[in-house]
């Protein structure tokens, strides 16, 4: 068990990853390694923290295929109720990043019903799901947290099995690749000041005359072909379908 002080700072991010005896939280499957690393202003702070818990029960095979931790190697290590403080203290109040975060949420939620605490999302700030911003980035593409390292060149060539720590790092890489595009456009203020409430003056841009570029013939065309197959790989549930069905 590695252990970390918490560290108390604004936009306080933490990535989340769980391993469990099985599937269904409701059917009595149980948390068995909880892994979490930090990020600071989108940099990764060392302030990390790596569980594993006795699940008082067996995991599934299937389960065990997965992530490979026997039940003897969990047999000594705490029950959830030992370390819930500890883990409570280290998310408080931080933006939870998680891949497909309904289930990790289900299984703490679940835990957290088991000692009287209430649900996860009253103890942190949000909960951001990464698989559904790559549903929306890449619609009708594998949107696995393998298909994206590979996508977003994040290397994970020492994922041979799923471990909470690990996958909790590369989806630390994952998410800051896949938001790169709204850090760009951050406009970097220097010195310019802020008001009371921690927020830059508001630029007026009347004086600015910008051109506008039209699109012609041809580029209009490949617009248009891009727009049908992101219909197409969304089976028709793209925006512009939906506020127009004329569209095609």
């Amino acid at each position: 068990m590695t252990a970390v002080t918490h560290t108390s700072q604004a936009a306080r991010q933490i990535v989340l990853d769980t391993e469990t005896t099985g599937l269904s939280a409701e059917n009595g499957d149980r948390i068995i390694e909880i892994g979490c690393v930090e990020l600071i202003g989108r940099r990764l702070t060392s302030n990390n923290l790596h569980l594993y818990l006795n699940p008082e029960r067996k995991s599934e095979e299937e389960a065990l295929r997965v992530h490979g931790i026997s039940d003897e190697f969990l047999r000594d290590k705490p029950k959830f109720a030992e370390i819930a403080a500890q883990l409570l203290d280290y998310l408080r109040d931080a933006e939870l990043i998680i891949h497909n975060a309904p289930f990790d949420v289900g299984f703490l939620d679940k835990e957290l019903e088991r000692i009287g605490q209430t649900p996860l999302a009253s103890h942190v700030a949000d909960v951001i799901d990464t698989l559904a911003m790559a549903k929306e980035a890449y619609p009708g593409k594998r949107n696995s947290l393998d298909a994206l390292c590979e996508r977003l060149e994040v290397d994970n060539s020492g994922r041979t099995l799923h471990g909470a720590l690990l996958d909790a790092e590369l989806l630390a890489d994952v998410y800051i690749n896949l938001t790169r595009g709204q850090e760009a456009l951050l406009i970097d203020l220097g010195e310019v000041g802020q008001d009371a409430a921690g927020n830059a003056p508001r630029i007026d841009l009347t004086a600015f005359d910008l051109p506008v570029l039209r699109a012609n013939d041809e580029e209009a065309a490949r617009h248009a072909a891009v727009l049908v197959e992101l219909d197409q790989a969304s089976g028709g549930k793209t925006l512009w379908r939906k506020l127009d069905p004329s569209v095609t």
